[in-house]
Order: structure tokens, then sequence, then C-alpha cells
């Protein structure tokens, strides 16, 4: 008679105590505006809790809420399911303590500019990551996902500075499938690979960039506005045909001004601000256009005015 194998069974119960953590089950975001509602619904598809916080319970409600709009948009275009939308949903809290943090692999800062003085300072992003290390483990990476803020100078006064890394996703396109990656001075090799396996996991494309201002994407979108907004102040075309030109002619998803209403026109001042100031070059500063738009406060779709009007749910009125 064959001889009976005993193994033991407790090995494979579905306890909590015994569960084994999957990497980055848990991720933090830091502002709750539209980069990290952005962020928040990619890691909550792929089934990814997130957590956010912010300054206040409405905000983070009200960032729920605009997630759930935009998934409503894909149960209309991209066949999104009802149960899909609240399964995202579910995955998705808030608090405005940084210490709902505590449990996180992946903290991102995600915190656009102030609204009243346009600032958003290095000094203020540096005070937010050492409240994120003052409460998440030495193993946890904390990141930014500013793109003229060097992540070496944001991390410099940390206990931990290898474990702070710099990324950007793209918010004018929300599905753009790359995200640009940037290690700091301190940052390890290993803190990188999880970082890039993050990336994959959510099923967008490594962009690998050296430190600076700007990155990829900022520097040649700051440059190709600045040069659409003079066309237009020379009368050279229109805005619609100057949209139109980069949207079909040079397939541009949206247009050079649509997505700059998209992105916030006072963020993207910021943009031009931060890196005239780091390079010096003429071709940074603001178009007056910009300027001129930003002081009548139509800064793009979010008020429903920039270089273009929209309706209620974000549409261009033609």
């Amino acid at each position: 008679m064959s001889k009976v194998i005993v193994e033991q069974i407790e090995k494979f119960g579905l306890v909590k105590k015994a569960a084994k953590r999957t990497l980055f089950s848990r991720i933090g975001i830091i502002g709750c505006g539209k980069e990290g509602q952005n962020i928040a619904r990619i890691a909550a598809f792929h089934g990814i809790e997130v957590v956010f916080v912010d300054l206040s319970d409405e905000k983070i409600q009200t960032a729920i809420e605009q997630i759930g709009k935009e998934l409503n948009n894909r149960i209309e275009s991209w066949g999104l399911t009802e149960n899909e939308k609240k399964a995202i949903l579910s995955r998705i809290n808030g608090s405005v303590h940084y210490k709902g943090l505590r449990d996180c692999d992946f903290v991102i800062e995600a915190v656009r500019a102030d609204e009243k003085t346009g600032e958003r300072s290095i000094e203020v992003r540096k005070d937010i990551f050492k409240k994120i290390e003052a409460v998440v483990s030495p193993e946890c990476i904390i990141a930014t996902n500013a793109t003229t803020v060097i992540i070496t100078e944001l991390s410099s006064e940390l206990k931990y500075k290898e474990r702070c890394i710099s990324l950007h996703f793209f918010i004018t396109s929300p599905e753009a499938r790359i995200v640009e990656v940037v290690k700091g001075f301190y940052t390890s090799e290993e803190v990188y690979h999880r970082v890039t396996q993050f990336i994959k996991l959510v099923n967008r494309i490594v962009i690998p960039v050296q430190e600076s201002a700007g990155l990829i994407g900022v520097r040649l979108f700051v440059v190709s506005l600045n040069e659409a907004c003079k066309i237009f102040m020379e009368g050279v075309a229109s805005l619609e045909d100057i949209n139109k030109t980069t949207n079909i002619g040079f397939g541009h998803r949206f247009g050079i001004f649509h997505a700059a209403d998209i992105i916030g026109l006072e963020k993207i001042i910021k943009w031009c601000e931060n890196l005239f100031e780091e390079f010096g070059d003429d071709k940074y500063k603001p178009s007056p256009l910009l300027k001129r738009l930003v002081r009548a406060k139509q800064t793009g779709v979010s008020v429903g005015k920039g270089f273009f009007a929209y309706d209620e749910k974000d549409r261009r009125i033609i």
C-alpha cells in the first residue's frame, strides 16, 4: 500500500495574516487635482488600491466624482461596464491625514500649483516629502509627478534619499501609454527597477530621462505652443486652422491649443517661467497671448473657456 503524504493546509488558508502582499498593492497620491485623478484612475483600473491625501474631504469627494464621470465616458465610448466602474471606484479612498499613507508601497506627490498665487515652491514640496517619510516604512518609494522640479534637490533633506524618484504621467491624453522616469543623484537601482515594474503593471512604456527641468514632453510642448501663439498673433492663420494643422497634419490627438486648454493655461505659464529661469532662453518665455488669457481668467477646460469654449461635459463648443 502506498504511503499517504500529509501536507499542512494552513499555508494555503486565505486569511489576512498568511496572505502575502503583492508588489504595489496600495499606493498613495498627494493632491487630487487632474494629475492625481489620472494616476488614481489608471492604478485602480489595474487592481491597485489608492488612497488620496488632500486638505479637505470635500476636495477628495469631488475628485472621486470626477473620476466617476470620466469612467462614465468610458462606458459610453470604450466598452467599460458598470460593474467594472464600481470595482475601480471601490479601490479609491481618501484621507485628510498623512497617516492614511502608512501601509502604502509607493507614494506620488501630484500637487497642482496654488490657484491663488500660481506657485508651488520647491520648499513646499520638500515639506510634503518630509511629511510622507514621517509615516511610511523605509521601503516605501516616494515620487513626484512634477516636471520642472529636480528630484535630487527635492529629496536632499530626507533620511532615505535613495527611495526618491521623479515620474511624469501625461494628462493631456490620459491614455498616452508612456511615463517619463527620472533617476535622481541618490536614487538606487532597486528603486528605479521597482518603479519601472509599476509602470509596466499599469500598461505604460518607460521613457528614461536624465535630470532636466521640463523633461522631454514639457520642453517640446511649451516651445510648440509659444510658436503657435506667435503664428496666430502675426495673422498667418486662425486659432482653429493652426489647431487643425497640429491635430490632423501632425497627428496630435487634440491639437496644440485644445491640448493647452486641457492642461490649464495657468499651469503652462508656470512651466514657461520655470524653464526660462533654468535655461535663460527666450523661447521659453510665455507668449503675451497666454498671459492675456490667464489675466482674463480664461484658463482652459476647467473654467469652460481658454483658447476655445467648452460645455459642462468638457467638450469643445464648435
